[in-house]
């Protein structure tokens, strides 16, 4: 990994959360490449640096500052519904992915380093995550027309506080 690459997206999708989608301090990671139209006419493009799994990312320990995660948060969607297509879709195993997905992006930050996790509760309540996680969050925001999107800050401590 390059030194400059100090921001690791686990999750990166179509870098909808980005405002520069090709910032050249980020390394763009998802388990799947592709370029289609989806269902309502819309061109989907997930094009990320590399293709991996967040429940095993493929980087050292302490690799990165920043390690930011919007997995899919849809158990039940139609396979070839926009919201699929667009986002993906959780699996049955989505309760222990998310845990590893989790203690992978922990594990692969430096100490003090920063983790931002983006979930939207319109299925699971951000409090089943937080659950899952084992960790409570430093604080959160509520986003989105019904507030039902939040964005959680962790921080990796080296010491238990």
């Amino acid at each position: 990994m390059s030194k400059s690459k100090i921001i690791l997206d686990t999750c990166c999708g179509s870098r909808m959360m980005w405002f520069n989608k090709q910032n050249p301090l980020a390394v763009y990671m998802d388990i799947r490449k592709e370029e289609f139209t989806a269902c309502d006419g819309r061109h989907i493009k997930v094009d990320p640096d590399l293709i991996a799994d967040f429940r095993n990312i493929p980087y050292p320990d302490n690799s990165f500052k920043l390690v930011v995660m919007d997995p899919p948060h849809f158990k039940d969607v139609g396979e070839n519904s926009y919201t699929a297509q667009k986002y993906g879709k959780l699996f049955p195993s989505w309760e222990t992915d998310l845990k590893a997905g989790f203690d992978e992006s922990m594990r692969v930050l430096e100490p003090y380093g920063i983790f931002i996790f983006k979930w939207n509760e319109l299925q699971i309540p951000v409090s089943r995550i937080i659950e899952i996680f084992g960790v409570e969050p430093l604080f959160g925001h509520k986003s989105g027309k019904y507030s039902q999107t939040h964005w959680l800050c962790f921080m990796k401590l080296p010491i238990n506080v």
